[in-house]
C-alpha cells in the first residue's frame, strides 16, 4: 500500500496539470513548485509506484529515455520537439495502416512520432 505524502501528492498533481509526457527531471522541476524539498529519488520511486498501479504508462521514443503520461487516454501519437526536447501528445491517429504492411505480415500495432519544433521553439 502506497503511503500518502505531500511529495507523492505533488508528483501526481504535476501529471494532472501538465498534459504531455514528462521525464523524471521535468517532474522534479514542476513538483518543486509544490514541495520545495522534493528529491529525484522520491520522483523515481513514485513514478515506479504509479506505473505498478497502472496510473502512469511509459512513453518510449527511439533513442530517448522513457517519459511517462497518465494512463487511460485514447490511442494517440507524439510530437518530439528538437529544440526543447519536450514531447507532446497528438490526439487521434492517421487511421488503418494495414495497407502499408508488407504482404503476408501481420500488423499488431504502430507508433507514429513526429519530429520538429514546438510553437515556442519555432517562434524563437
Amino acid at each position: 500500500m502506497e503511503r500518502k505524502t505531500r511529495q507523492r501528492d505533488a508528483i501526481r498533481q504535476v501529471f494532472e496539470e501538465i498534459p504531455r509526457p514528462l521525464g523524471p527531471q521535468e517532474v522534479l522541476d514542476a513538483g518543486r513548485e509544490h514541495v520545495a524539498g522534493l528529491g529525484i529519488a522520491t520522483v523515481y520511486r513514485t513514478i515506479n509506484a504509479l506505473l505498478d498501479t497502472g496510473w502512469l504508462v511509459p512513453v518510449e521514443l527511439p533513442g530517448e529515455p522513457p517519459r511517462y503520461e497518465r494512463a487511460g487516454a485514447a490511442h494517440h501519437h507524439h510530437f518530439h520537439c528538437r529544440g526543447c526536447a519536450r514531447v507532446y501528445e497528438i490526439p487521434g491517429c492517421p487511421g488503418d495502416l494495414q495497407e502499408l504492411t508488407p504482404a503476408g505480415f501481420a500488423l499488431e500495432g504502430h507508433e507514429v512520432v513526429l519530429y520538429g519544433r514546438c510553437a515556442r521553439c519555432a517562434a524563437a
